[in-house]
Parts: C-alpha cells; sequence; structure tokens
C-alpha cells in the first residue's frame, strides 16, 4: 500500500486530510453527546430483495436480525445509542445508508447481509464479516460484486458514485484512503464478531475477509459488513428462518460490539 502511494500525485495530501478530518472517530466518541453511536444497516430492502433462497429473502432475513441486535444493544448497554438506516421494508441507496452514518457522526457502522452461492455449491455455508479491501479475488470478489451491484438500481449511478465501477477487480488508490484511517479498528470488530459467532453462537465462521464494498468505503468510521449464513444452503436456510438462531446471531454480534467498546474504554 505505501509503496503504491508513491506513485501517484497528490495522494499524500488526500491521505493527509482523510486523516485529518476522520481521526476522532477512531476512538470513543468526542461530542458533547457522552453516548457511542452504533449505526446498524439492514442490508437491501423495497425493491431490492438482496439474495434468495429456496422460501427467504435477504432483506427480511437481515431487518429481523437487524432489529434484535440493536434491541439488545439499547437495553443492556445504557452509554449506547442506536440508529437504523431502516426499520421497515424500504429501499434505500447505498449512498444514503453511507450518508446517513457520516451525518449521524456515528462511532460505529454494522451493516448485515446474507450470503448466496451460485447453483451447484450448495453445500457452502457459515459466517463472514467484512472490511474494506482494494484487491478482490476469488470468492470476495463475486460478494463484492452482489454486494454493490445495488448500485446499477440508480440511474445516475455513474455519477452518483463518483464513477465506482462494481464489476472492477481493483480499487483506485483514493478508494482505498479512505477507509485506511479505520481499518485496525475495523478488523478488531469483525474479528470479534467472527469469534462470537463461532465461539458462543455455534456458528461456522468462516473468517475476517477484506473486499471493496462501497458502503464501507464511504463511511467515515470503523465498519463492517455481515454475512449471516447462506440462503443457498437449504440447512442454513430453515436455520436462519428461525426465530431463535436469529437471536442468536443477533446476540454474537451484540457482544462483539461490546468487547469492542470495552476494548477502547481500556486504553483510553
Amino acid at each position: 500500500m505505501r509503496t503504491k502511494v508513491k506513485n501517484y500525485s497528490g495522494v499524500l495530501l488526500v491521505l493527509f486530510f482523510a486523516l485529518l478530518v476522520f481521526a476522532p472517530y477512531q476512538g470513543l466518541s468526542q461530542n458533547a453527546n457522552p453516548k457511542f453511536k452504533v449505526v446498524i444497516d439492514p442490508g437491501h430492502g423495497g425493491k431490492d430483495p438482496g439474495t434468495r433462497g429456496k422460501n427467504l429473502l435477504e432483506k427480511d432475513v437481515v431487518l429481523a436480525v437487524s432489529m434484535k441486535v440493536g434491541k439488545y444493544l439499547n437495553e443492556l448497554l445504557s452509554d449506547v445509542e442506536v440508529v437504523y438506516t431502516r426499520t421497515t421494508d424500504v429501499y434505500h441507496d447505498l449512498k444514503v445508508r453511507a450518508t446517513a452514518a457520516n451525518e449521524a457522526d456515528a462511532d460505529l457502522f454494522v451493516s448485515i447481509h446474507a450470503n448466496a452461492m451460485p447453483a451447484g455449491n450448495e453445500g457452502v455455508f457459515g459466517t463472514e464479516t467484512y472490511v474494506m479491501g482494494v484487491k478482490n479475488t476469488g470468492r470476495n470478489f463475486e460478494v463484492a460484486k452482489r454486494e454493490n451491484s445495488v448500485i446499477f438500481l440508480e440511474e445516475d449511478y455513474k455519477e452518483k458514485y463518483q464513477g465506482f465501477d462494481p464489476n472492477s477487480q481493483d480499487v483506485n488508490i483514493a478508494f482505498s484512503i479512505m477507509q485506511e484511517a479505520y481499518q485496525e479498528n475495523s478488523i478488531l470488530l469483525a474479528q470479534n464478531i467472527e469469534d462470537q459467532f463461532s465461539k458462543r453462537a455455534g456458528r461456522k465462521s468462516r473468517g475476517v475477509k477484506q473486499s471493496s464494498l462501497w458502503v464501507l468505503w464511504n463511511t467515515s468510521m470503523p465498519s463492517v459488513l455481515i454475512e449471516l449464513g447462506y440462503l443457498t444452503n437449504p440447512k442454513e436456510e430453515r436455520e436462519l428462518g428461525s426465530a431463535e438462531v436469529q437471536d442468536y446471531l443477533a446476540s454474537a454480534i451484540f457482544r462483539g460490539i461490546r468487547d469492542y467498546i470495552e476494548y477502547l474504554k481500556s486504553t483510553r
């Protein structure tokens, strides 16, 4: 990353500006509001159903889990404020979601999704949590294309998304710089969540991964995108439709966020 920076004029200036503007978001909130603000983003919604299983739509599963996560945070952590990007079956484009988090002056952005595989790969299952990355390879590229594809629903997407191409395997240097300031904290949160999925919720963790997800790039705070499981796996689809499993997943995400906040407090 640092080697590449030398090859682009003006990049150091952009990086300095990004660090100067966004640095306060790295730790606990420095605003007059003492509460730690978490934005919960249930993926997709409305005209955008997300991925599909035999019986379930991604937009419905992730909304149910997201509302449970927010409920845990509100009820069990008195110093946390929750902001949702949606609480009903409505459509918001990626830019609106990122803007909502930035305008809320949030400390964390947590986007919740469900995964899918092409036909013939129905045996794949498990959770994944993504942080911003600039190189898309293999399966990570397929996830990036799917989660970014909502951009194509917007008529003016080329202007609105600053020329970003969801089908490109490489992301330009300016794109990567915007989240670099938060990368360490994003990875810490992502690992906390995956650990909770595996050790406490009994899910198969496929680990923390990096991919060029637009909604993570454009949020000016540590950010993760969680894939709860694969709706294309028949067994996992049945489980993701269960209120009990949804509660286990929500509880794991809550504990991952809680542990992240406690770590920040311990390092003040």
